[in-house]
């Protein structure tokens, strides 16, 4: 039976009303398009559904704006993903982009750059796949007011989770995590553990194998976990995990937000990436070098050091990202690697057997386009191993303490700008096997400008309170 056949009928045995074909812009948000499952056939998924490229920003001109998305039915060969927040029955439906002209894949869709990168993996002969598993953390909040004029702007987070709240509207229960005080406590101090619960089970509804939950470091942040997966899986798994983590926060009258550094002085949203690769059936990472590691793994790792500020381009995609990456708040800004040490943007977890051997990358943030950030590092470390890049000696330092050695040693890129700037000159090696394109990547960089020059422009409180009365 064809896979159109087998997914029909899925549909017809399990009642759905609708189906929600969905696919995801340069940025990593999702887009969707909804049709009963009368007017879903055969034609439809084996043709694709024609929608207008150039509304979506880095995409298609206006000249030549029909682009196709095709649905990803292999995905749905023996059960359905069930949207769990519409009022009707719907089932989503992963896409991939295509050009009508050429009938192939589109080369600035998120989603095929990175299955071309998972088909290089193959094609590259070091490995044939590639595990992550990726840690988002996120904040959610009881109110958000924001808004930018010609004449003002303005901020407000509000959520009884912060000790300098005052108002009346908020409760006066006095159990609050205090700044960089709320790792792990139970409640009250942990106010929302049913909220993430109920995220928990809602993904795993959704089909992801979840582990935890927890509260983190800073007042309102937490972090889910589910467990890792290859490439592409895990980043499918990364845009349904900001699907029910927005939508569980809104149906409890609350909001989400992924913005690495929402607040002044405590910790960001960091999104820690577990990396491995594999050959057949073999681990290639387990070894017996530095940290229970192989050669190729310490390749792996220089490739990654070596190459990170232009991958910063895409794990710390925004202006808000590099407020985030600044020295004392655990965020990890020096390019070392050490064994457990959270301070070193390379981290070697603790693991027991082979199997479970990996490296941890510190440093993205959970506004990466996941497809993007897993396929960038990917392509450097793989980088690393061609060229047998060595990362060097380990840092087994507190590089938070150990100021003198910590200045002495490389870090990420301190802005946007400098990241754009980084990958403008150092991407040759996203472009083997055309996993990115030329296209692409100019293309981003064009894009990515304009936000660094949106934010360059606008006055800001700060300038207001340093030089208003010079």
């Amino acid at each position: 039976m064809v896979l159109e056949d087998k997914f029909l009928g899925l549909l017809s045995a399990n009642n759905v009303d609708f189906v929600d074909f969905r696919f995801s812009d340069i940025k990593g948000q999702w887009h969707h398009m909804s049709f009963p499952t009368s007017a879903v056939d055969k034609d439809l998924l084996k043709n694709g559904i024609y929608f207008d490229g150039s509304s979506l920003i880095g995409w298609r001109a206006i000249h030549e704006s029909d682009m196709i998305m095709k649905p990803d039915l292999a995905k749905c060969t023996d059960s359905l993903m069930l949207d769990p927040f519409s009022a009707q029955k719907t089932a989503i439906v992963f896409c991939d982009i295509y050009d009508p002209k050429t009938q192939e894949t589109y080369d600035r869709d998120p989603r095929g750059i990175a299955r071309r990168a998972e088909e290089y993996i193959k094609k590259s002969g070091l490995a044939t796949t590639a595990y992550f598993g990726p840690e988002p953390e996120f904040f959610v909040f009881d109110d958000i007011r924001f808004g930018t004029k010609k004449t003002h702007s303005f901020y407000e987070i509000k959520s009884d989770e912060f000790s300098s709240q005052h108002s009346s509207e908020f409760s006066g229960h006095g159990h609050r995590p205090l700044p960089k005080g709320g790792y792990m406590p139970v409640a009250p101090l942990d106010s929302l553990h049913d909220l993430r619960a109920e995220m928990l089970t809602t993904m795993a509804e959704m089909g992801l194998e979840m582990e935890k939950h927890h509260h983190e470091v800073a007042p309102a942040q937490h972090e889910l976990g589910f467990r890792f997966g290859t490439l592409l899986d895990t980043a499918d798994h990364v845009q349904i995990y900001k699907y029910v983590v927005h939508n569980v926060a809104h149906t409890y009258g609350k909001t989400a937000t992924f913005m690495p550094k929402p607040i002044f002085g405590d910790n960001g949203s960091g999104m820690h990436v577990h990396q491995s690769l594999w050959k057949d059936n073999n681990p290639l990472f387990a070894g017996n070098e530095y940290g229970g590691l192989s050669e190729t793994a310490l390749y792996y790792i220089g490739g990654i050091l070596k190459h990170a500020k232009a991958i910063n381009a895409f794990t710390n995609p925004t202006t808000n990202s590099y407020k985030r990456l600044v020295p004392g708040y655990e965020a990890p800004v020096i390019l070392a690697y050490s064994s457990q040490n959270r301070s070193a943007a390379c981290r070697i977890p603790s693991s027991k057997g082979e199997k479970a051997k990996r490296i941890e990358i510190r440093f993205p943030d959970p506004q990466t386009n996941p497809y993007l950030g897993f396929s960038a590092m990917l392509m450097a470390g793989l980088d690393g191993i061609r060229n047998k890049i060595h990362p060097g000696k380990p840092t087994d330092h507190n590089l938070y303490e150990e100021i003198e050695i910590a200045r002495k040693l490389p870090t990420v890129c301190g802005s946007l700008c400098e990241a754009l700037k980084a990958l403008q000159d150092d991407h040759q090696f996203l472009l083997e096997g055309d996993v990115f394109t030329k296209d692409f990547i100019n293309t981003y960089i064009e894009h990515k400008w304009t936000e660094v020059q949106a934010y360059n422009m606008a006055p800001h409180p700060i300038e207001f309170r340093n030089l208003y009365s010079l």
